[in-house]
């Protein structure tokens, strides 16, 4: 059975209406969009990328956004953001909680009970990550290449599964959102970053093999590449070099770094019924970094 819950879609739509003149044609792309009533779960999602995406799911009609980072209070940026999720009027709410994405039982746990007030869990963007400054790679040192993968690969993964055993679980499917980079599949030019670019690679197969091993739960699982984004993360690079603002922005076709909320479009995407039949994709949002 491929017919979309919301069907007849697009020519089929045509031919029914063609066929019976009482039908009153109306647009339902933006149905395919909606979230409405579904359940995520983000990590890292106290600022950056995961914030932005977080309010973006809860403007297409999310339920509830359960956001979780490292610091036990939420940032500036969360509560207002939490306010103005409560204001848009959809019935739709934005949750911290405190987990670190290493502590493999802590986050299952806490899906599960997210699972249990809710009685579902839809959509998981595993955002967290950690960038360290350049080392060279023959002089890498043991426990910093090891925190990196911990969180950016093994967190990541902890994070999916908490999100998808809860898919599993109410047998809704759902979409699972792994936020890789450019970085996994190029090296960022006259950039040591070893232990991140491995870290976002392993996230790509990672991707890749939960695609094929939940497909049958209809749990979709892909990856969100982005480029170079102007983030607090990235600002910590080029507020102490300023040169790389130009030289970063110079090596895609746009000229520019991305916005944070240049996003957003892709993550609704992938969150909903509009993308039914993408699992196991890396989606590249990178102003044309790869292009040359």
């Amino acid at each position: 059975q491929s017919a979309s819950p919301l069907g007849p879609l697009g020519i089929e739509a045509a031919l029914e209406a063609q066929a019976d003149p009482s039908i009153q044609p109306h647009p339902k792309i933006f149905d395919e969009f909606a979230l409405t009533d579904r359940v995520a779960l983000v990590s890292g999602g106290n600022r950056g990328l995961g914030l932005e995406m977080a309010i973006a799911l809860a403007e297409a009609g999310a339920r509830a956004v359960y956001c979780f980072d490292l610091p036990e209070k939420p940032s500036e940026e969360f509560v207002a953001s939490q306010e103005y999720v409560s204001k848009l009027g959809n019935n739709s709410r934005l949750e911290y909680f405190a987990a670190d994405v290493r502590d493999q039982q802590l986050l299952w746990k806490k899906a599960e009970e997210i699972g249990d007030k809710e009685q579902r869990l839809d959509i998981c963007v595993a955002a967290a990550g950690i960038l360290k400054p350049h080392m060279d790679c023959l002089e890498y040192p043991a426990d910093v290449f090891r925190e990196v993968v911990e969180v950016n690969t093994t967190g990541v993964l902890f994070t999916a599964q908490a999100a998808g055993r809860q898919m599993a679980r109410f047998g809704r499917g759902g979409s699972i959102i792994l936020i890789a980079s450019m970085s996994g599949s190029i090296t960022n030019r006259d950039h040591a970053w070893v232990s991140y670019n491995s870290s976002k690679s392993a996230v790509l197969q990672m991707a890749r093999s939960m695609a094929c091993e939940l497909g049958e739960k209809k749990i979709r699982v892909n990856t969100l590449s982005p480029g170079h984004i102007y983030t607090k993360m990235t600002a910590a690079y080029l507020d102490n070099q300023p040169h790389l603002l130009d030289k970063w922005s110079s090596m895609n076709p746009l000229g520019r770094l991305g916005r944070p909320d240049e996003l957003r479009g892709v993550v609704a995407w992938l969150a909903s019924d509009a993308s039914t039949f993408c699992t196991g994709s890396d989606i590249i949002v990178s102003g044309g970094h790869h292009s040359w």
